[in-house]
């Protein structure tokens, strides 16, 4: 009997220190994957608007290459997975199921358009993914759950913002609206414009649809010509616009033509070229802003990537940077932690404004009112127009840091 105990002893106690030296090699090999944190960014890298997820792209490789070069996040560096949706939805759909299932990324950043964004938002929401999108405005983005952020603001403001600035500013008493039917974008800032422009007491004689694949709009502006409108409000992205605005010089429509963050791009110069006169946007920021840390990652991004940053190239590297600090306050990547901090950012000094996410998920920051400039390619500053119930900023052509970006729906 003795014999038997002491042949199980040795049996086991080699089962044991066999056992023990594959935990210790497993948890080497853990230790050795998790010096890295692996974040995906989906974007239309190609397509219509490619210029859009070029900019998104550029900017969340800047952010990421400044937190590594600075040590990483609580000693871990970032890994970014890239993948092209090509602009379209289920594409979109289908890279951010890849960037979760595949490749195991741990947070997810993107998109711009808006109609993107909630095609693939269910799959980062049902996974239980965090995912920030830098500047999809369209207010059901973030409506799909609460592992979906963003850092940019939304739609009735953005919408409003111009309404204001052509019944306040430029006092105009009517206005048309030519919007792409198709996007989820442009059918919300028709909308929240239309709904404020009347609320302020002007009337809108037209509203004209268009798609991304039409080749000519004259029939459309030809249309709102024969109204003779003080302005016409065209919340559509920068390939549409700049061709719009070309024909619609050509009918000889002077009237000053207003629309959203969607013209900001380098393309639309080459696009409109001086048609773009007597043009207004509201944006995120303004690269004239001389606030030094506005000017230093001006400076760092023409250094890399030899253009000057637009506004989704911005709000990029603020949902990077965001991103990163909730990871750090989270403490890691358990998705609950990161997810409830990214929920709790509050007076984040971001590039495009202090950045404080309320509690439907988005930021309220205020807003720049854009003049384009086609002598000089350049997009100038003419007012700062803040959320109803928050301290009106200075109209400095500054929107960065200011107490006035105090989130009055919080």
């Amino acid at each position: 009997m003795t014999r038997v105990l002491l042949t199980i002893t040795l049996v086991f106690s080699i089962f044991c220190s066999f056992a023990c030296v594959q935990k210790g090699a497993n948890t080497s090999t853990s230790t050795t994957t998790g010096d890295t944190i692996k974040v995906g960014v989906y974007g239309d890298l190609t397509g219509q608007t490619s210029s859009f997820g070029q900019s998104t792209k550029n900017g969340i490789e800047l952010a990421v290459e400044e937190i590594n070069a600075g040590g990483g996040v609580n000693g871990k560096k970032i890994q970014l997975v890239i993948e092209d949706d090509q602009g379209r939805p289920e594409q979109a759909k289908t890279v951010v199921s890849k960037l979760i299932s595949q490749d195991k990324v741990q947070a997810v950043l993107g998109e711009v358009a808006s109609t993107n964004s909630l095609a693939a938002a269910p799959v980062a929401q049902e996974a239980k993914i965090p995912m920030i999108t830098p500047s999809s405005t369209n207010p059901k983005v973030t409506e799909v759950g609460d592992y979906i952020s963003r850092v940019c603001f939304i739609d009735p403001f953005q919408g409003s913002v111009m309404a204001k600035f052509a019944a306040n500013t430029l006092k105009a008493k009517t206005a048309a609206i030519l919007g792409d039917v198709n996007s989820d974008y442009s059918k919300g800032l028709t909308q929240f414009f239309e709904e404020e422009f009347t609320k302020l007491g002007g009337k809108l004689v037209a509203k004209e649809a268009y798609t991304q694949t039409d080749p000519d709009f004259k029939g459309q502006l030809t249309k709102i010509r024969n109204l003779k409108p003080d302005v016409i409000y065209i919340p559509g992205y920068y390939g549409q616009v700049g061709i719009i605005a070309k024909q619609a010089r050509e009918l000889d429509m002077t009237m000053p033509l207003l629309g959203g963050d969607g013209w900001d791009s380098p393309e639309i110069w080459k696009l409109g070229g001086d048609s773009l006169k007597n043009t207004f946007i509201s944006n995120h920021y303004s690269a004239e802003n001389p606030a030094p840390e506005i000017q230093n990652f001006v400076k760092a991004y023409k250094a890399k990537f030899n253009v000057e940053p637009d506004s989704l190239a911005a709000l990029a590297y603020d949902a990077a940077k965001v991103l990163a600090d909730a990871i750090k306050r989270a403490g890691g990547t358990d998705s609950v932690k990161l997810k409830d901090a990214i929920n709790s950012t509050k007076d984040f000094a971001g590039v495009t404004g202090k950045i404080t996410i309320d509690k439907t998920r988005n930021a309220v920051k205020p807003a720049v009112v854009l003049e384009l400039d086609p002598a000089s390619s350049k997009l100038k500053f003419k007012e700062t127009i803040s959320p109803e119930g928050s301290a009106p900023a200075a109209n400095t052509g500054s929107n960065t840091n200011t107490a006035a970006a105090a989130n009055s729906n919080k």
